[in-house]
């Protein structure tokens, strides 16, 4: 897999609408060609398969593809859809700033779990009561966005809304979610911070003193809550930006160092065999076969 495309580039802008809905017909009749090899966008990308059977790479997880699936894939996150024939559904694109800078709009993005990129599952089992709910939000988001009338972007955001209310219910029943508690709280805007800060903070103080807690408190609540301290979480977002760079880019180790935010090599090369087992090296070379 050769991947010196400057997709995989931390800092690089992508042009495009700030929303977009297709069908996957529509998306695998015209956006084939880049959808061919394994890539990642700036925006937020929701995959609803309805009907349909194949493989889904996200990351260095493959998923097989079931029928009323939904996959939320994260800014950032490398990703490669293989579908084994013709599969029905909807591709929504979307960027944070389309959805305004509202609390509720941002709690719908960054606090509801739906898109925390490397803390659980990004696969939604849809149940049959939500699927006529999703279905019409689908629809009407379709129909608008076929349309260039008055007010279009705040119809599209409203149906969006609603659409990602939907899904996080979904969520929630599913027992990805957790409840709303204080601790659960501080657990999620922890995540969210670290997907901000991952390249330019790895130490726990630095997140704790954003929050307001003290270092103890903050990896005592995120251990209780995850099974693991605040440490290991902020270890395990760098190690997946490395490890998806040794996947699906031929940059070198130092390349990969440097844009990681390690001066040093060596200490880089020490952190990514602590964290992943084996060397930077060793790690590409066992992916080769592995990975499409």
């Amino acid at each position: 897999m050769s991947a010196s495309t400057p997709i995989l580039e931390l800092n690089r802008d992508e042009p495009g609408m700030p929303f977009e809905i297709h069908t996957m017909q529509w998306i695998d009749q015209n956006r084939w060609q880049q959808n061919s090899v394994p890539h990642r966008h700036k925006y937020f990308v929701i995959i609803w398969v309805k009907k349909g059977t194949g493989i889904h790479l996200i990351d260095l997880d493959k998923f097989e593809l079931h029928n009323d699936t939904v996959y939320c894939i994260t800014p950032g996150q490398v990703h490669l859809l293989n579908t084994s024939g013709a599969a029905e559904g909807y591709v929504i694109s979307f960027t944070s700033d389309f959805m305004g800078l509202a609390v509720e709009n941002l709690d719908l993005l960054f606090n509801t779990g739906l898109f925390n990129s490397f803390s659980h599952s990004p696969v939604i089992n849809v149940n049959k009561d939500m699927q006529t709910e999703m279905e019409d939000m689908a629809t009407r988001m379709m129909k608008e966005y076929a349309n260039f009338f008055l007010l279009r972007s705040e119809i599209l955001r409203g149906y969006l809304k609603i659409f990602l209310v939907f899904l996080t219910r979904q969520f929630e029943r599913s027992g990805e979610a957790e409840s709303q508690t204080r601790n659960i709280d501080l657990v999620k805007r922890f995540f969210a911070l670290i997907e901000k800060n991952f390249i330019s903070k790895r130490m726990v103080t630095d997140y704790a003193d954003e929050l307001v807690v003290t270092p103890n408190y903050l990896n005592e609540v995120v251990k209780k809550v995850t099974g693991f301290p605040a440490s290991h979480h902020i270890q395990q977002r760098t190690i997946l930006e490395a490890k998806r760079q040794a996947a699906y880019s031929n940059l070198s180790m130092k390349e990969v160092a440097y844009q990681l935010g390690f001066d040093d090599i060596a200490h880089f090369s020490k952190f990514f065999k602590n964290a992943a087992g084996q060397s930077f090296t060793d790690f590409r070379k066992n992916l080769t076969a592995s990975l499409p």
